[in-house]
């Protein structure tokens, strides 16, 4: 019998955050795979640690039967420029001096990069000192995303930037995106920056949904018909230009629907500032809700909105929401461009508007209530193709395995 080859998983989140690698290592704990995992103490979305876990130089959990080592970061990223980029060192300072310290029994490292690429360090390290083969699945683009965080582009900035990203790569046995539009341009970065890895693939390989759709009870809601949109609530979710849209559809006499808001986050407040400001009716903040209660929700619902800012990085994304969406089979008011607007129009899923138009924002929520019973079923039957063929779950986890396992 073939000796397992360990592995160590690098992420800036794990559990009891609400993360997809979560699903995805429980799968790999049933298949008998060995490994490990690194991460920081929890603390998304709020930016505290959770209750039981300490911020504390090194300490070690268990995940059922799966070894988590954790370490301190700098908490409070979201409160200024000083804090993210002292948070992203303190990742990369305590991580490697983990993994000098614990390093030399693992072959193989999976880093899942949901947040700034800084955290890939450690597993580069682990290449360089142990010779441990490295996949890394890309979350986030950078620098792409440095950028859209506010951070000002100067020219020692993205010298700096270009040479850390590519220094990564270079380091990377396997690239996994969570996007399409990302290989593209990852590999127009990889080439303008000397062709340092020309030669590897860029496989894309898609988020499917955490979310187990199987409401028990319909949630009271508060419309005749009900928008609701879930998730995060920060400044890239472009929620300021849905409730300005709202408003102007629910003013033109639609008093009977009604854009419920589900979740938390560092915008949370001024937007409702922003809704008691212009007097916005209608508009219903539920607060963050368990994932397990999230399908109950959802099925109260006639229509789920998404949004993100119009920037060019966010056309080429396609958030988590996507997927938990499509698994309701309900219809998606995308309010997109590119690759989720695109998703959308080519498999018939619902109504899409520019993010920036809000004019063209509230004609969307208008069109919806024209709607008629069989474009509703259509919607579903679509919802599900899509599901099948791109976003499948034990098809996704599969392609991991080949690539990272069994190369």
């Amino acid at each position: 019998m073939t000796k397992k080859k360990k592995a160590l998983i690098i992420g800036e989140a794990f559990y009891p955050e609400d993360f997809l690698i979560n699903d995805l290592v429980q799968e790999w704990e049933k298949d008998k795979y060995e490994f490990a995992v690194l991460t920081r103490a929890p603390s998304y979305p709020f930016g505290k640690v959770y209750e039981g876990y300490k911020n504390r130089i090194y300490q070690t959990t268990y995940y059922n039967t799966i070894k988590v080592y954790r370490f301190p970061v700098v908490q409070g990223y979201e409160k200024s420029t000083l804090i993210k980029i002292l948070n992203y060192f303190s990742f990369v300072f305590w991580s490697f001096w983990i993994v000098l310290f614990i390093g030399r029994q693992f072959e193989r490292v999976f880093i899942y990069q949901t947040g700034p690429l800084t955290l890939a360090t450690a597993g580069i390290i682990l290449k360089k000192l142990y010779k441990a083969q490295v996949t890394i699945w890309t979350q986030d683009l950078w620098p792409e995303t440095v950028y859209a965080y506010g951070f000002k582009k100067t020219r020692f900035l993205s010298f700096c930037l270009e040479h850390f990203v590519k220094w990564i790569y270079k380091n990377c046995d396997n690239i996994l995106v969570s996007c399409e539009g990302f290989i593209d341009r990852l590999r127009q970065y990889v080439l303008r920056l000397r062709r340092y890895v020309p030669e590897k693939d860029i496989t894309f390989i898609p988020n499917w949904s955490l979310m187990k759709y199987s409401p028990v009870q319909k949630q009271r809601l508060p419309g005749k018909f009900n928008f609701t949109f879930a998730g995060n609530i920060g400044k890239v979710q472009n929620l300021d230009n849905i409730v300005l849209g709202f408003s102007k559809f629910a003013k033109k006499g639609y008093s009977e629907a009604y854009l419920n808001i589900i979740g938390d986050g560092s915008y949370l407040a001024e937007l409702k500032e922003l809704v008691s400001r212009e007097n916005i009716c209608n508009v219903n903040f539920m607060g963050r809700k368990p994932l397990a209660e999230m399908p109950n929700y959802y099925e109260a619902s006639d229509v789920l909105v998404m949004s993100l800012k119009d920037t060019p990085l966010y056309e080429i994304m396609i958030p988590s929401k996507f997927q938990a969406y499509l698994t309701t089979h309900k219809p998606i008011y995308a309010i997109f461009k590119g690759e989720v607007k695109q998703l959308v129009e080519d498999y018939g899923l619902g109504i899409i508007a520019h993010p920036s138009d809000i004019d063209e924002i509230a004609l969307g929520f208008e069109n919806f209530l024209s709607l008629s019973d069989e474009q509703m079923q259509r919607i579903s039957e679509n919802a599900l193709r899509l599901l099948d063929s791109v976003f499948n779950r034990e098809m996704i986890i599969e392609k991991i395995n080949l690539i990272f396992w069994r190369s």
